[in-house]
């Protein structure tokens, strides 16, 4: 059931809000990593931990409010989430040994991880069916938004007052988020679902997810694809810039700029992925985006300069994560509206647990073979993705 236009965009700057405080803390910590490294004298395979702990954490708590957000309703969970982010990523200011940041990261996962099924959920229902790609790929957009401002507090904070600082700041934008979503109201399809719910005495049927073959293997597939999204995502985001600092000589502000133009890049592929997502369907436009994604990742090893650095960066950026903006629309199109958070939560964190093993993996490579060998590895990866996406039917959108 479509929402009235003032609805429609309360609910899509919330939710590009809301995922911009992940992709904010997520750079932060990559910006960060190389510090912690160094201050509490620890391996590179050791440091890989600490997104793949946050990635844990987002499984787990993508799992648990995902549910309860389709059965209690998606704003009010929202608010439970946003304060279990804030107040753990406030806490790594004050951490003192690797343990406690260990488990600070697992629970700022824990809250972040049910805000991306949220806001998928809540664009799906609230927009046309037509339209979900290019809303699907807003929010993604606005996730870049905050990689932006973390960059930019990297370029500031970090060199006059230290890794501990920018977390501080990093509280800043949680405030603002639960200020703008505090007030608004579940949409239309939620609360229809849900009153028809209550009259039957029934929960969300998490079964929904495997209740046939043909389900149960969409699921394996759209959760494969999404460990291969994060896998590439976060292997590049979290080690090229310690390596851009190690090997082209940058400065956290140096790599603060090759992030922002690789974010410029990445911005363009999502709003450009959305609208062919739209016209062409998944099939098509997801092989396109992977084929090339695989190829431009291994442009990389031929970066000797700081603009080829800049250019590189802006093309990954455009294919390998330009397709990022996909998946909320095409889970949210094979799955009803009572399980809809749970669904976009369950498959995309499940996958992110997954693929966020990678800068564990990548640290090793590259201790053991390089950083060459490690990007090829990577851009090996997308080829699962493409076989998997020809293998799973374009979505049907005549989901509630």
């Amino acid at each position: 059931m479509q929402e009235d236009k003032s609805y429609q965009k309360k609910v899509l700057i919330s939710s590009m809000l809301g995922l911009g405080l992940e992709g904010m803390d997520i750079l932060l910590l990559s910006f960060a990593l190389s510090s912690i490294i160094r201050e509490f004298h620890i391996s590179s395979a050791a440091g890989g931990v600490l997104p793949s702990i946050t990635n844990i954490g987002m499984m787990v708590g993508g799992v648990i409010f995902g549910y309860w957000a389709d059965r209690k309703g998606r704003i009010k969970i929202f608010t439970y989430t946003i304060f279990i982010f804030a107040i753990a990523t406030l806490l790594m200011a004050f951490a003192r040994s690797i343990a406690e940041i260990y488990v600070l990261r697992f629970i700022v996962g824990l809250g972040a991880g049910g805000e991306y099924g949220i806001g998928m959920a809540l664009v799906a229902e609230a927009f046309p069916k037509e339209r979900r790609g290019q809303m699907s790929a807003w929010i993604t957009v606005g996730g870049q938004m905050g990689t932006l401002v973390a960059a930019l507090l990297a370029a500031i904070v970090i060199p006059l007052a230290g890794w501990r600082a920018a977390f501080i700041f990093g509280v800043i934008p949680v405030i603002l988020a639960y200020f703008v979503r505090r007030h608004l109201p579940e949409t239309k399809s939620w609360q229809n679902a849900h009153a028809i719910d209550d009259e039957k005495h029934v929960r969300p049927r998490m079964t929904l997810l495997m209740n046939t073959p043909k389900t149960a293997l969409i699921t394996l597939g759209l959760t494969i694809m999404s460990a291969v999204q994060v896998a590439g995502y976060y292997g590049l985001m979290n080690w090229l810039p310690s390596l851009l600092e190690q090997k082209q000589g940058l400065s956290v502000s140096g790599s603060s700029l090759w992030m922002i133009s690789t974010i410029i890049g990445m911005s363009l592929g999502m709003l450009s992925f959305g609208k062919l997502f739209d016209k062409f369907g998944s099939r098509t436009t997801y092989s396109v985006f992977l084929i090339m994604s695989g190829l431009s990742v291994t442009l990389y090893t031929f970066v000797h300069s700081a603009f080829l650095m800049l250019l590189i960066g802006a093309i990954v950026g455009f294919f390998a994560n330009g397709m990022n903006a996909g998946y909320g629309a095409l889970i949210s199109s094979f799955y009803p509206t009572e399980i809809r958070s749970f669904a976009n939560n369950a498959i995309f964190n499940t996958g992110r647990a997954v693929g966020g093993l990678s800068p564990i993996l990548v640290g090793y490579i590259i201790d053991r073979s390089g950083f060459s060998a490690a990007l090829l590895c990577l851009g090996a990866l997308y080829l699962i993705s493409l076989v998997i996406v020809n293998l799973i039917p374009n979505p049907v959108t005549k989901q509630s």
